[in-house]
């Protein structure tokens, strides 16, 4: 990538160049979704995520970025690259998950209309999380606490995904039709989508002090349209456990006692649920 004329263009006009490559860089790595619309939300929301990190990370070296906004960059593609890649074995290898695809519709050929309009969508979406860092980058690049506490926020929660889904997956092996209550998922039932909000925090935390105005509208609607899917994963997740699982006793003690997405927050349930009165 030439960002030659990038660098000598004005603030404005560089972060639309940005935007533009960003979009496109998304639109490519998520256009696995044509194979399968629920991969426009997964496995290419992973590698989407991924893609705009090297692009990010790309220009950050050219423009002499500090340092935690390149560390920043670079989670978002130690991130995106090992969501994809997990989603990727796990969606099209695993005969169980294939069974829920399958039993829910999900594995269903959409409309082409309906996969090139999710296309377009989840890009625009991948690339408005993602510009709190690209107006960081194009508004002139500073070092100060909130790049700090976002890459460290960001770190947490890339970390806490991975250990995360290691932790089900060892759990799962183990006796695969057991609901998962160990590890992390001893604090909160969903602590990968909690992990994915705090990636997302950090990205926001980040770009205080280098975003301004109007600018934050952009920021807050990705952030805002990215904590909306992970709740409503949680809530689709909680279906199927209810549906899987809500007849067992130790399910229902686990479930009405621990915390469904946000750790030491006492909300349990993000769908109605209704127990047998004793």
């Amino acid at each position: 990538m030439d960002t030659t004329g990038l660098i000598a263009s004005a603030p404005a006009a560089v972060f639309t160049k940005l935007m533009l490559f960003s979009f496109i860089v998304a639109l490519i790595l998520c256009s696995i979704g044509f194979k399968e619309l629920v991969w426009f939300m997964s496995v290419g929301y992973g590698f989407a995520v991924m893609g705009i990190g090297i692009l990010l990370l790309v220009y950050g070296i050219t423009v002499k970025a500090n340092a935690f906004t390149m560390i920043c960059c670079g989670l978002l593609i130690i991130y995106g690259f090992r969501l994809g890649y997990y989603l990727y074995r796990r969606e099209s290898r695993n005969a169980n998950y294939r069974k829920t695809l399958a039993s829910t519709g999900s594995d269903k050929k959409a409309p082409i209309f309906v996969s090139v309009f999710m296309w377009l969508y989840c890009g625009a979406m991948y690339v408005a999380q993602t510009s709190a860092l690209s107006y960081r980058l194009t508004n002139g690049d500073k070092l100060n606490w909130s790049v700090i506490a976002g890459a460290l926020v960001m770190a947490l929660g890339v970390a806490g995904e991975a250990l995360a889904d290691k932790q089900k997956s060892a759990a799962k092996e183990i006796n695969p039709h057991r609901f998962c209550d160990s590890g992390l998922y001893k604090i909160v039932r969903c602590p990968n989508y909690f992990s994915e909000i705090l990636v997302w925090t950090g990205v926001l935390i980040s770009g205080i002090g280098a975003v301004s105005g109007k600018q934050w509208i952009i920021v807050a609607i990705g952030y805002v349209l990215i904590f909306i899917v992970m709740v409503n994963g949680a809530q689709r997740l909680e279906k199927r456990q209810e549906k899987n699982y809500g007849k067992d006793p130790e399910y229902i003690a686990y479930s009405d006692k621990t915390p469904i997405l946000f750790p030491l927050i006492p909300l349990y349930h993000l769908i109605k649920v209704e127990r047998e009165k004793k």
